[in-house]
């Protein structure tokens, strides 16, 4: 295929967070490395959380700021345009190159549905909508948010990390398309040095649960009091949080302590992209619930942060969430909190071979190069 010209969208400089930023940031990075003349756009209409105040900005100073920064970072230091809520104003490409940029580019790929004047970008001949909430995506939909069915109706294409269909989750009238979040693997060093600590970075609620037919999907907080008894049973190994204050209800960090829990504080120990990246590779493994909504609808949603863990050759112990992917060997899922002690054990016994399994799994599945090829073939046969 001739290469395309193709905008991404996300949310880097409306969460200036290490985490966040991996999880938009390996589109373009990708894309590029694939030949493709990529740009990255941002127009939330959101104003923009600044984590040196702990919520929104008095302005959008810092958030450009780090968004150039990121953008140089990965050589698209002239390739970027963000739109500030106040009185539109835009940063980055002058207007004349944006609607260049605009009027020109082959696709539109909205991650997390972002844009928030879809209509604007309709000149683009095809528009593909990931989605990277999958349950809470189809439940809002079903439960007829006619706000956000327009804005979901309006693409061309749509992409889900809930990979495969499940009976617990409503159907939409979409055809949801499986795909997975791509990974940079040269970006990821298996042979970084790390410390004997598991480890996982979480929020500890995003939003408020949501009820459909008499059935509530919450958040991570719901699924972490079955397992919070976690590290006494796996003593000596150390079990740490990069925990959040949580964004509706306050973790509770003295209970976590208590019950043996290794709490920080995301912003002091992965606060930017290579902080974050660090953070990771200087893990032995990953153990990580999953929010209360995945576990429940069972799509099969996996997540960009344990897909890093993976390709940092880092073992991942997770929830099981009906995940579509080879478990047993770097790769390790549990339903109760006895299957997560075994599995924890598991890793530790035969850590070099999980370690391999990890990243082979990484390479096999993850890896940006296959990803965004199948996402760009399924985008232009539609």
């Amino acid at each position: 295929m001739s290469p395309l010209r193709i905008v991404v969208t996300g949310m880097i400089a409306q969460y200036p967070l290490g985490g966040v930023t991996w999880d938009y940031v390996q589109y373009p990075i990708g894309l590029t490395d694939l030949g493709h003349d990529v740009f990255y756009f941002e127009d939330t209409g959101q104003w923009p959380f600044n984590p040196l105040e702990g919520g929104l900005g008095a302005d959008c100073t810092y958030n450009v700021s780090y968004l150039a920064e990121v953008m140089k970072r990965i050589g698209l230091g002239d390739r970027w345009a963000y739109r500030f809520a106040w009185q539109s104003q835009w940063y980055g490409m002058s207007d004349s190159r944006r609607g260049e940029v605009l009027g020109s580019a082959d696709l539109l790929i909205n991650l997390s549905g972002t844009l928030s004047r879809l209509g604007e970008y309709r000149q683009i001949p095809k528009l593909a909508y990931i989605d990277t909430d999958p349950v809470f995506t189809q439940i809002k939909l079903a439960r007829g948010q006619q706000d956000f069915k327009k804005l979901v109706d309006e693409h061309d294409i749509h992409f889900s990390f809930g990979e495969r269909h499940s009976s617990l989750v409503p159907e939409t009238g979409h055809h949801w398309r499986p795909t997975r979040q791509p990974i940079v693997l040269s970006e990821w060093r298996p042979e970084q040095p790390r410390r004997n600590v598991f480890t996982t970075v979480m929020n500890w609620t995003s939003y408020k649960p949501i009820t459909f037919e008499g059935r509530t999907y919450g958040h991570k907080d719901i699924e972490f009091r079955r397992f919070i008894d976690l590290p006494e049973s796996v003593a000596p190994t150390i079990m740490e949080l990069a925990v959040n204050a949580g964004k509706v209800r306050r973790t509770p960090y003295e209970l976590l302590r208590h019950k043996g829990w290794h709490t920080v504080d995301p912003r002091d120990v992965c606060p930017d992209l290579d902080r974050y990246r660090e953070y990771i590779e200087s893990s032995l493994a990953e153990w990580s619930i999953a929010k209360n909504g995945y576990v429940e609808g069972q799509m099969g949603w996996f997540s960009c942060r344990s897909a890093c863990y993976l390709a940092a050759g880092r073992p991942v112990v997770v929830q099981d969430t009906g995940h579509v992917l080879p478990t047993g060997d770097g790769l390790l899922t549990f339903r109760t909190i006895e299957e997560a002690v075994s599995q924890i054990q598991a890793v530790q016994q035969d850590y070099t071979h999980h370690s391999r399994a990890a990243r082979t799994i990484a390479e096999e599945y993850f890896d940006s190069n296959r990803v965004l090829s199948k996402l760009i073939d399924d985008a232009a046969s539609r």
